[in-house]
């Protein structure tokens, strides 16, 4: 299926089943899962803390991306870090080459494994996306992935939740993450 073709199905989808929200990545036809409160909370969290400390850039809850090295891949990322206006006029999946990083925050279902620790982290790589942040809800942990070559991540940096967090460049900033232990099961 190309990506062309992909869209077709999702707009499909959208119109004729509330709340869907489909993504295409490496070949394989995923449902986004929902968002509960506690990820909602942790978006919104990292929202307050990028307009306090870079205020030109706006972390998008919403935009699609078309994403992979052959740019057939669509991903609905929880966050994309990117200048204010990045995204004015772009349909539902945007080109990500404004894009400073992306954020995913794991949900409780049975794909986050292989969607936000295998497969998400090789689609944006292979897309030059310079940094992924993942926050791991089920391991307590938040994992920055940095250095895109290729198809991977050379530089991959694992923290318990409670420790700060120094974000590399382009985004340089230091997150606490001392208040993500409060949306945790």
């Amino acid at each position: 299926m190309s990506g062309t073709q992909f869209e077709e199905i999702a707009r499909h989808a959208s119109r004729t089943s509330e709340g869907a929200r489909l993504e295409f990545i490496h070949g394989r036809l995923g449902e986004k899962a929902g968002v509960d409160g506690n990820r909602g909370a942790v978006i919104a969290w990292l929202t307050r803390l990028f307009l306090r400390s870079r205020p030109e850039l706006w972390l998008d809850p919403l935009q699609g991306l078309v994403v992979e090295s052959n740019k057939e891949g669509r991903a609905r990322p929880d966050g994309s870090l990117v200048p204010s206006h990045a995204f004015v006029g772009a349909g539902e999946w945007a080109d990500p080459t404004p894009v400073l990083m992306v954020v995913e925050v794991t949900s409780y279902d049975s794909d986050t494994d292989r969607r936000d620790r295998v497969d998400k982290p090789r689609a944006y790589a292979a897309t030059g996306i310079p940094v992924y942040l993942l926050i791991d809800r089920e391991t307590c942990e938040i994992k920055v992935h940095s250095q895109p070559d290729g198809g991977r991540y050379e530089q991959v940096m694992t923290l318990p939740f409670g420790k700060d967090v120094t974000l590399p460049g382009p985004v340089g900033i230091t997150l606490d993450t001392e208040p993500l232990k409060n949306w945790v099961r």
